[in-house]
């Protein structure tokens, strides 16, 4: 899935109409809105906004002003990247070595994975889950970043 959509992240979802057609790409799916903090530092969830909108869709269906045109869908949806496809081969490849117990070509893999990718965080969520010290370790990527965790939703074209 996160491959396939281009989820970088969790919670996300892209919505997909009744005939195959990706409306809205990949984007944080929250619920509510809130601000959390993890270590001093605010971690921002829009999501009422995003309820409001999928409603407003499921209602008025493509006639939904949160329905992206083509046009408008393509600014935001750019092709992967070189490094982004070698980063996700890279990350498949990890998977496998770790299923077949071999640890250190896993790591090896995950770590070219997430250097390729650094803004992907799935490369980093499976690996931390294979540690017993995840939480600190997701709690030290967070304090280093210099930009939001979540992007800001862009609803509107």
């Amino acid at each position: 899935m996160s491959s396939a959509f281009g989820f970088l992240n969790v919670p996300m979802a892209v919505w997909i109409d009744e005939r195959g057609r990706i409306v809205r790409p990949a984007e944080p799916a929250w619920t509510s809105t809130r601000t959390d903090v993890f270590g001093g530092k605010p971690l921002a969830i829009e999501g009422e906004a995003y309820v409001a909108a999928l409603r407003d869709w499921v209602i008025n269906g493509e006639a939904s002003a949160f329905v992206l045109s083509d046009e408008a869908f393509a600014r935001r949806v750019s092709p992967r990247s070189p490094d982004a496809m070698e980063a996700d081969a890279s990350f498949k490849l990890a998977i496998w070595f770790h299923q077949a117990g071999n640890a250190d070509l896993a790591d090896k893999h995950f770590a070219r994975a997430q250097a390729l990718n650094p803004a992907d965080w799935n490369y980093h969520r499976q690996q931390w889950s294979f540690a017993p010290d995840a939480n600190r370790k997701w709690l030290d990527k967070f304090q280093t970043l210099d930009k939001p965790y979540y992007p800001t939703l862009q609803l509107r074209s």
